[in-house]
């Protein structure tokens, strides 16, 4: 006695839709943050002689490979020039150093891997935004990469291959005339 053999089909691999998974673009550096109002008189204050002192005596090394977001969250004005001397320092031992709040820095990561995609890997593709991502994928960049991908791709979908919410289709004149 033979049972039957079924042949399960994979629709999603053969649907020709190509998957990004924007998951894959976190950097898993450590991430740091450099307030500047721990380096204020009484919290509120730039002393420059001070400040420049405490530079140069602090120990840099534990920013070393470090994705770094440089701020100051005390109600203070704080000279351009303070978050320049504080980037100089930390440049040669961290990854990456941007001004702004860690949110900002997750922006400008995935930001800036946008910019390094190849719209050529993308022209008249079926494309889906994998969700649901087990780190940080702030929305900025969501936003950004459907910027990227409409003017070159015929679909746009959000989710899983296998359940998505549809986000862009061309119109049929436009495809016709891509051809």
């Amino acid at each position: 006695f033979r049972l039957p053999i079924y042949m399960i089909t994979n629709k999603v691999a053969q649907s020709g839709l190509l998957t990004i998974d924007m998951e894959e673009w976190y950097d898993p550096s450590g991430r740091m943050v450099f307030d500047l109002k721990d380096w204020l008189y009484e919290g509120l204050i730039l002393r420059e002689k001070e400040y420049r002192e405490r530079l140069k005596e602090h120990d840099w090394s534990v920013y070393r490979g470090t994705l770094v977001a440089l701020t100051c969250t005390a109600d203070a004005i704080v000279p351009t020039w303070a978050f320049m001397l504080a980037a100089a320092y930390l440049e040669p031992m961290a990854k990456r150093v941007i001004f702004g709040t860690p949110d900002h820095l997750e922006e400008v990561l995935f930001m800036e891997h946008i910019a390094r995609l190849n719209p050529d890997d993308y022209r008249d593709q079926r494309v889906v935004v994998k969700g649901c991502s087990k780190v940080p994928v702030p929305i900025a960049a969501y936003t950004a990469l459907t910027s990227f991908l409409r003017p070159l791709v015929r679909s746009i979908h959000y989710g899983e291959p296998c359940s998505t919410v549809p986000v862009y289709k061309r119109p049929k004149a436009s495809e016709d005339s891509h051809s």
